[in-house]
């Protein structure tokens, strides 16, 4: 009796969950068929909702009619630049942070947090004109150093490195393990999930970044996949086709980067959760 009093409001919540699913995956799924399809069949009133025949050549039209190979190559420079130099630079801060008392320690990481709550597009132009009497703009510099120092970065990592026991600190420091040792190899294993996480949403926010490539570079020398898929737009004019071809070449790297570190993710967050 109550299995069937229970099953409306289960009903209800899977048809709600189901919609929303729908709803979540139909631009993905548009973008797709789109990328599939030909201009006769985008342009079609009303939408078919499935295609044909698959239309490879538009994947090889976004390819050749942009210097695609150029523009790639920039996004990886940029990304893995940023996401070496946040390694560097906030693994040692969220150490320091965690495992450190100094004068000004609370003052100071709550200054890191409120940089958390600051848009990055109020910011632009004074780093813009920072780099402009530096001689650094169009470089790939100006779009990596903004970018290595991450207050929410340094949040994750701190609580986690917290969670390590003092006892093994003590044991290395016992043994005369240098800090650099210590971060190396007790720290950073204990934080693989953390780091994985924030490896990926570093990935994708840097390789999807439009708009700090488009303000702090005027040439096509040190510019990103994404302004070239823009480009791709100007080119191809009424093409929809061929650009969501090349949307969809995009996306694989980040689909690829999250199929890798899946599972490290899944641990992060149930990690935190369970605490």
């Amino acid at each position: 009796m109550r299995v069937w009093l229970r099953l409306p409001g289960a009903g209800l919540r899977i048809i709600i969950s189901v919609l929303l699913i729908v709803i979540f995956l139909m631009p993905f799924y548009w973008m797709i068929l789109t990328a599939f399809k030909t201009l006769g069949e985008v342009l079609r009133m009303p939408p078919k909702f499935w295609v044909d025949s698959l239309q490879w050549q538009n994947f090889r039209d976004a390819f050749t009619r942009i210097n695609f190979l150029h523009y790639t190559r920039n996004s990886l420079i940029i990304t893995l630049g940023t996401m070496i130099g946040q390694l560097v630079v906030v693994v040692p801060a969220a150490y320091a942070f965690a495992r450190y008392q100094f004068k000004g320690k609370n003052a100071l990481f709550g200054i890191v947090l409120a940089t958390m709550m600051i848009p990055g597009q109020l910011i632009f132009l004074p780093i813009f004109v920072m780099f402009a009497k530096s001689g650094l703009l169009n470089t790939y510099v100006s779009l990596i150093v903004p970018f290595i120092a991450s207050g929410t970065a340094i949040f994750m990592l701190r609580q986690t490195f917290m969670q390590v026991p003092d006892s093994q600190l003590e044991a290395a420091r016992l043994d005369n393990a240098s800090e650099f040792r210590i971060i190396y190899t007790i720290m950073m294993p204990a934080a693989v999930p953390t780091l994985s996480t924030l490896a990926l949403l570093t990935f994708i926010g840097t390789w999807n970044s439009y708009f700090f490539p488009l303000v702090w570079t005027t040439t096509d020398a040190v510019r990103t996949l994404p302004l070239g898929i823009q480009k791709l737009q100007d080119v191809e004019g009424l093409s929809p086709q061929i650009v969501m071809a090349g949307n969809m070449m995009l996306i694989v790297p980040i689909l690829l980067v999250f199929l890798i570190a899946r599972k490290q993710i899944i641990k992060a967050f149930t990690y935190m959760g369970v605490k």
